[in-house]
């Protein structure tokens, strides 16, 4: 999972665009004194006022921000939901964490038990946006069914695959396209991400994930892992414009040279407001944007990193999280 610029202050603090409501224009002709109380207006502009910020409630904002539970690796889960919960998102991803098998939900977990994960998140407002499938499961299609039954029992819509080595390929993609099928009877979406092995960038992914041309088999792009896979050659704003329309969502990961990503988003050399641009230009206009690294450190540092990964997300799309 060795998977994982616009200068800006990362402790900003951004409001949505259009924080502030539009009030209607009352000309003379429905003025005060014009068949108008004065009761009557003021009751207007608060029944405009109300109307205009429950509209803007409703909306569903474009991005998913979340956080990955990679960074609490050392530690138990509940530890990271709770610290990712602190830090202002909304959304978490299953990635690892400290347990006999470095996973929060594998193939060994039952369905009951994914679900009641999922409850765990949603008690600190937490929703499962994404999970790493345990590559234990890939060897079979009952094994990726289960994982895509545990997904779907934790309430997570993203299943996240990170392919395989060049000499396992074709056994591992006829696994994955054998259960697209069965992922889309579940509301449950695959996605390959840029890794080791048959698949280090978005182009070489695209087309495995055309080859096997189905909708619930989509590409979760990565650029920290464009850099980290190609020795800092390969920029990931050019390798963006390899994927328009298959990119369902993207772990937020940034790249020191040589080889380093575990660092907070932001302060790397991913220029993440032309990536995005570019994934936008090709049809991501909306979705998740889960941060999958941070800094090293304790876990106070460790939890105000997250802090400034969420802030670092809210300005790049100028959204709360």
């Amino acid at each position: 999972m060795q998977s994982p610029k616009i200068k800006t202050s990362q402790d900003s603090s951004i409001e949505p665009d259009g924080a502030r409501p539009s009030f209607p224009v009352f000309t003379s002709s429905a003025g005060i004194g014009h068949g108008l109380s004065r009761r009557g207006f003021i009751g207007g502009v608060l029944v405009a006022t109300a109307g205009a910020l429950f509209s803007r409630a409703s909306q569903t904002p474009r991005w998913q921000i979340g956080c990955y539970t990679r960074p609490w690796a050392g530690y138990d889960y509940h530890v990271a939901f709770d610290g990712i919960a602190a830090a202002g998102f909304k959304y978490v991803g299953l990635m690892t964490t400290k347990s006999r098998t470095s996973l929060i939900v594998s193939m060994e977990s039952t369905p009951k038990e994914a679900a009641a994960i999922g409850g765990e998140a949603k008690q600190r407002g937490l929703k499962i946006i994404s999970m790493w499938a345990d590559d234990a499961a890939m060897g079979t299609t009952g094994g990726l069914r289960r994982l895509i039954d545990n997904s779907a029992a934790c309430g997570c819509r993203y299943l996240l695959l990170g392919g395989t080595e060049e000499e396992h390929a074709d056994a591992y993609y006829k696994v994955v396209a054998a259960c697209c099928d069965y992922a889309k009877s579940k509301d449950v979406v695959l996605t390959l991400k840029p890794h080791a092995g048959s698949n280090p960038s978005g182009a070489l992914c695209r087309q495995t994930i055309d080859r096997i041309g189905h909708k619930s088999f989509r590409l979760w792009y990565d650029p920290g892992n464009i850099f980290y896979y190609s020795d800092g050659k390969l920029d990931p704003v050019d390798d963006a414009a390899t994927v328009d329309g298959v990119v369902a969502g993207m772990s937020v990961k940034d790249f020191r040279a040589p080889k380093e990503v575990e660092i907070t988003p932001g302060t790397g050399m991913v220029n993440f407001p032309k990536v995005l641009s570019r994934l936008e230009q090709g049809g991501f206009n909306h979705g998740p944007l889960v941060v999958e690294c941070l800094d090293h450190g304790d876990l106070p540092h460790i939890n105000a990193a997250a802090v400034k990964a969420r802030r670092f997300l809210e300005t790049l799309t100028g959204q709360k999280a």
